[in-house]
C-alpha cells in the first residue's frame, strides 16, 4: 500500500504549519502510517500546483511566486500515479499573511485533485466541523467533500499514540529540501472553566499536558534528521505549565538537544509570573515572543466574551516580560518580548472599544515598554462557539466600515514608533535568512516566532543567511543593508 501525504499547510490559534514551519499533522500521520505502509510519500500543495496548474513549468519572474515556492523537487505526477491513498492535510482557522507560502484552500485542492484517481482522505483542521477560513468573519469554507472518501479529523487520538508516532514521524523531514522550524506540541485544551466566546480549543480537546520525556524525545528524533530550530507552540497557553515544569522542560531541551533556535508562542496574561519569564529568558534564544491573548482592552467586551484578561492584568504581564526580556541578545533582537492579539468582531464591540484599545496601547508606549508585534484580525466565527450561537457576524457587519481606520490608527500611532524603538537605525540583525524577491528588493527574516521582515534593496541569494544593518523603517517592517 502506497500512501502520499499532501500538505496544504495549517494555521490554528494553537499551532502553525505554514513553511518554514512544519506543523505536527504531517509528522504524526507519517509516524502513524509507518507501521502499516509499504511506502509513504510527502508532497506540498506547491508541488501539486506546479504539476496541475502550471503544467510542471516554472516561469521566470522578477517577483517570487510563493504559490510554488516550497517544492519537494520530486516527480509529482509519478508519485500521484502510484498512490493508493492520498492523505490531504488542510485547514486555516486564523488566516494571515505569509512571506513565502500560500496555504491550499479546500476549494483549490478539490479542483486540483478532481482528476487524480486514488482513494482520498481529508484530515487536519479543515476536516473538523469548524471547517476552514480564508478571512476572519466568514463562515466555513465549503468544498466538494464528495471527492473525499473519508473525512478524518485526527489520526492520532491521544498522547499515548503520539508518543511513538512523533518519533517515527520525524523521518518525514528527509523529504523536505528547504529549511524547517518544527512546531512542537506541549499541551491541548484550555484550563478555563468557561471558554472565550470565539475559541474552539475547549470544544476540540480536554485539558491535557504531554509528558516532558515525550517532548524531549521528539525533539531528539528531529535532531537526528538535522532539525535544530524549534518552537514550543502547539498549545493555547505555554504558561499553563507550572513554574517547575517550565524550568525542567526548557533546561532539558537546551542541555540534551541540539538547538539553534528555541522559542515559544501563546501565553495567557493571567498566568505570567516573574519565575516563568526568567526561565524563558534563561533557556530560550533571543527574538522570542509571547503572543498574549488580550483580544480587547474594552472591559465590556472582556466581560461579554468571557475573556479573562482585564486591561490592568495585560499591562502587568507586559511589564514583567519587559523587565526581564528587553535586554538585547546576540542576534540583535531583545531576548523575550510580549506580542498582543487584538480581535475585531467580538460581542458588544463598539467605537468605544477602539478608544479603549488606543488608550491602553498608548499607555504601553508612554511607559517605554516594548511590544514585538500587535496582531490585529477579524475574529473567525466557528460553529458551536458562544460567538456563533449568540450573534454570529453581527458586530463584524455593524463595525466593518471602521476596521481599516481602526487598524491604520494602531499601525501609525503605535506600531511604527514602537518599531523604531525596538530596532533603531544602526541595529545589526544577525542571521537573517533571505526568502523572496520583489524586483531588485530581497525580503527575509530571522528564523523564529514572529520574526521581523527585513527588506534589502539588492538581489540577494534566497536561502542564505546575512547580517543586516537597519537603515530605515516601514510601517511594520524594516529596511537594511548587508554588513
Amino acid at each position: 500500500m502506497v500512501f502520499t501525504i499532501l500538505d496544504c499547510y495549517t494555521d490554528e490559534p494553537s499551532g502553525l504549519g505554514v513553511p518554514p514551519y512544519m506543523g505536527v499533522y504531517p509528522r504524526y500521520i507519517y509516524g502513524y502510517l509507518k507501521k502499516k505502509a509499504e511506502k509513504i510519500n510527502y508532497l506540498t500543495i506547491d508541488d501539486l500546483r506546479l504539476e496541475i496548474h502550471y503544467k510542471g513549468q516554472l516561469k521566470e519572474s522578477r517577483k517570487t511566486n510563493i504559490k510554488v515556492y516550497n517544492l519537494t523537487n520530486k516527480n509529482t505526477r509519478k508519485i500521484l500515479d502510484e498512490t493508493d491513498i492520498l492523505i490531504v492535510i488542510a485547514g486555516v482557522h486564523v488566516p494571515g499573511k505569509y512571506l513565502s507560502a500560500v496555504p491550499g484552500t479546500l476549494y483549490e485542492v478539490t479542483d486540483l485533485l478532481k482528476n487524480i484517481k486514488c482513494r482520498k482522505v481529508l484530515t487536519g483542521p479543515g476536516a473538523t466541523v469548524f471547517g476552514s477560513r480564508l478571512e476572519g468573519g466568514k463562515f466555513s469554507e465549503k468544498a466538494d467533500f464528495l471527492m473525499f472518501e473519508e473525512i478524518i479529523p485526527d489520526f492520532i487520538r491521544d498522547y499515548d499514540e503520539i508518543r511513538e508516532a512523533s518519533i517515527r514521524g520525524a523521518e518525514i523531514v528527509r523529504q523536505v529540501p528547504y529549511l524547517l522550524i518544527a512546531e512542537i506540541e506541549t499541551a491541548r485544551g484550555c484550563a478555563k472553566s468557561v471558554p472565550c466566546s470565539f475559541c474552539t480549543e475547549p470544544l476540540k480537546n480536554k485539558m491535557e499536558f504531554r509528558k516532558i520525556d515525550d517532548i524531549i524525545n521528539e525533539i531528539k528524533s528531529l535532531n537526528n534528521f538535522g532539525i535544530k530550530y524549534f518552537r514550543l507552540g502547539k498549545q493555547s497557553d505555554f504558561f499553563a505549565w507550572s513554574e517547575n515544569d517550565i524550568e525542567l522542560m526548557l533546561r532539558r531541551v537546551r542541555n540534551e538537544c541540539d538547538i539553534k533556535v528555541l522559542h515559544i508562542d501563546n501565553i495567557d496574561p493571567v498566568n505570567v509570573t516573574e519565575a516563568k519569564v526568567k526561565h524563558v529568558v534563561k533557556y530560550c534564544t533571543p527574538g522570542n515572543v509571547a503572543a498574549l491573548g488580550v483580544e480587547s482592552f474594552d472591559k465590556d467586551v472582556v466581560k461579554s466574551n468571557n475573556l479573562n484578561t482585564l486591561p490592568e492584568t495585560a499591562i502587568k504581564a507586559i511589564r514583567i516580560i519587559n523587565s526581564y526580556g528587553a535586554e538585547i541578545g546576540e542576534n540583535g533582537m531583545p531576548k523575550f518580548l510580549p506580542g498582543i492579539n487584538i480581535l475585531f468582531g467580538l460581542i458588544n464591540e463598539s467605537r468605544r472599544t477602539h478608544e479603549e484599545n488606543m488608550k491602553y496601547l498608548q499607555k504601553i508606549l508612554d511607559e517605554n515598554l516594548l511590544l514585538r508585534r500587535i496582531n490585529i484580525r477579524q475574529v473567525a466565527i466557528f460553529p458551536g462557539t458562544q460567538l456563533h450561537i449568540e450573534c454570529g457576524n453581527k458586530y463584524i457587519k455593524k463595525n466593518k466600515k471602521y476596521y481599516w481606520k481602526w487598524r491604520d490608527e494602531i499601525r501609525q500611532k503605535i506600531d511604527n514608533p514602537m518599531l523604531k524603538r525596538l530596532v533603531p537605525k544602526g541595529t545589526i540583525l544577525k542571521d537573517v535568512r533571505m526568502e523572496v524577491h520583489e524586483g531588485n528588493v530581497t525580503f527575509g527574516r530571522q528564523i523564529g516566532t514572529y520574526p521581523l521582515i527585513v527588506g534589502v534593496k539588492e538581489k540577494l541569494d534566497t536561502g542564505k543567511f546575512y547580517n543586516i544593518k537597519i537603515t530605515d523603517h516601514m510601517l511594520r517592517s524594516v529596511v537594511g543593508e548587508v554588513v
